[in-house]
């Protein structure tokens, strides 16, 4: 068995191309934009679009839509395919996100209840690609209707190249444990590669969902934010080297760099989004709570550097 690919999930909010480039310097192999929808492509929402920025450093990306007509999303696709055709590696089509805004659209995972609508927009997806189409799936609605099996082999006879699969139904989002025997059922159904989702927090975890499910790859999500040093573990542990966790003061320092690219990037209003990675990076640390707390004050990058690199000290954090 060749060595399978670790890849970073599609997780809205956080895998702009900041944190695809960061986790790509820590060993990730293949990343994805957040999500898009096809419709705000095809009606030109700028907010969208901006989520199709990669960064020129980065080799294998691969965009995700989500969306539910077929004609706008093999319009899209072939559009995709003209403008970016050269450094994407692939289009992948979101039939797993529970988030109630996507399924009430009838988006994301409320796809999996219509196995017929989903041929037809993978059918459409594939004509109108020069690029490969994947999909991400989730164990199925509820426990009620487990259908990962049936709608992955509808998706390898539609020329899909790759399945993803989430060992969670919907209805569960993300909490309770995934379930990977229904990964592995997929992999055995399938000729195409398989990719496990779920519970992934360190390499042994990592290791151990490999040998359960013998995916061709696994997908880390929530475990890489503020963790980006999770694809260098699993890398040390898959190709048997040494491999050192971070310190306390690494993190934090990590934290700070995150930050520079994020303003760099999108100007001092990014420091709003670090909001989000700042509490994961610091997560368990003495006093963490109040750093949390400062952190999200901060009136710049300089204010931020003050704080997270004087947290390494212990200080009480006051404004």
């Amino acid at each position: 068995m060749t060595r399978p690919l670790i890849m970073l999930a599609p997780m809205a909010g956080f895998t702009d191309r900041t944190f695809r480039s960061l986790c790509a310097r820590f060993g990730c192999d293949y990343s994805f934009t957040e999500m898009v929808s096809a419709k705000g492509l095809y009606y030109s929402s700028t907010k969208t679009s901006d989520l199709l920025r990669l960064s020129p450093d980065e080799k294998s990306v691969s965009v995700q839509l989500f969306g539910s007509d077929p004609l706008i999303l093999g319009k899209i696709t072939e559009q995709l395919c003209a403008l970016y055709g050269d450094t994407l590696k692939g289009i992948d089509l979101n039939a797993g996100c529970p988030a109630p805004k996507i399924t009430s659209n009838g988006d994301g995972s409320a796809l999996m209840q219509h196995p017929s609508l989903l041929k037809d927009i993978l059918t459409a997806m594939v004509k109108s690609s020069t690029l490969p189409i994947s999909i991400k799936l989730r164990k199925g609605w509820d426990e009620q209707h487990v259908n990962c099996v049936e709608l992955a082999k509808i998706a390898e006879d539609c020329g899909v190249s790759q399945v993803t699969i989430h060992g969670r139904t919907r209805t569960q989002f993300y909490g309770g444990a995934a379930d990977w025997d229904c990964i592995a059922q997929v992999k055995s159904a399938l000729s195409i590669p398989v990719i496990a989702n779920g519970d992934v927090k360190d390499a042994a975890s990592a290791l151990a969902l490999i040998e359960h499910t013998h995916c061709d790859g696994i997908m880390i999500g929530r475990g890489s934010l503020g963790n980006p040093w999770i694809f260098s573990e699993i890398k040390a542990a898959l190709y048997a080297i040494p491999y050192t966790s971070p310190t306390e003061h690494q993190r934090l320092e990590l934290a700070y760099r995150h930050a520079q690219s994020v303003i760099a990037d999108k100007g001092e209003h990014g420091i709003i989004e670090l909001r989000k990675h700042i509490p994961f990076y610091i997560q368990g640390m003495k006093n963490a709570a109040a750093l949390r707390q400062a952190a999200n004050s901060a009136r710049g990058l300089l204010d931020l550097r003050r704080i997270l690199l004087d947290s390494y000290d212990g200080k009480t954090y006051n404004k």
